[in-house]
């Protein structure tokens, strides 16, 4: 299985064209947005129409830029494109849980409880491929790493630590586009604006 995946594009014309261009020639089974397609939503719906019109399952979750239930909201007006903030997605032999909005506090209650459910999904489906589906990064990597300071989420980096799983998209700090590393056996990649592919 194909993957795009992508993140922060926050409207930019030459983003939506460069990830819609890589769709077309890459023809990926499933595109990823890890948040914050807008600036403060204005935008989101020029965007959504057109990727949309990719014809490809598009699983999406808020930044901080967008909020939960306004995402929720429009989305539903898209055949293709499923909002996944709290929830899960199976396809084939993979498994998406989505975790949207934060990117500025170390600990994440409202995670934590989210993160029961995701740990029950988890161990039901241990022979697929678990990919966690967030915005802001967990704590300890390159891809959260800011002026010698680390600045991501300790309680997804614990979830991490103590569940299977696979890959996680994450993003909002523009700085680290493009970069990766692990937790453990679990790959960690900011896919910035102009979109990464994984193949499963």
């Amino acid at each position: 299985m194909k993957l795009l995946t992508f993140v922060d594009t926050h409207t930019s014309l030459r983003a939506l064209q460069r990830i819609i261009k890589k769709a077309r020639k890459e023809n990926p089974d499933l595109i990823l947005c890890a948040g914050d397609i807008s600036i403060f939503e204005r935008g989101i719906g020029y965007i959504l129409f057109y990727l949309n019109k990719l014809k490809k399952p598009v699983l999406i979750v808020n930044g901080n830029h967008e909020r939960g239930s306004f995402m929720r909201r429009v989305c539903k007006s898209f055949q293709n494109i499923t909002f996944i903030h709290k929830k899960y997605y199976k396809n084939g032999n993979i498994i998406v849980l989505g975790y949207g909005g934060g990117g500025f506090g170390l600990r994440d209650a409202k995670f934590k409880r989210t993160a029961k459910k995701f740990k029950k999904i988890i161990n039901q489906n241990k022979d697929k491929k678990i990919i966690l589906l967030i915005h802001g990064p967990p704590y300890g990597t390159k891809v959260d790493k800011i002026a010698g300071q680390y600045s991501g989420n300790k309680d997804i980096t614990d979830f991490i630590k103590n569940n299977k799983i696979d890959y996680v998209i994450c993003g909002h700090l523009h700085e680290n586009f493009g970069k990766r590393d692990k937790i453990k056996k679990t790959i960690v990649i900011n896919p910035g604006p102009y979109g990464k592919i994984i193949k499963l």
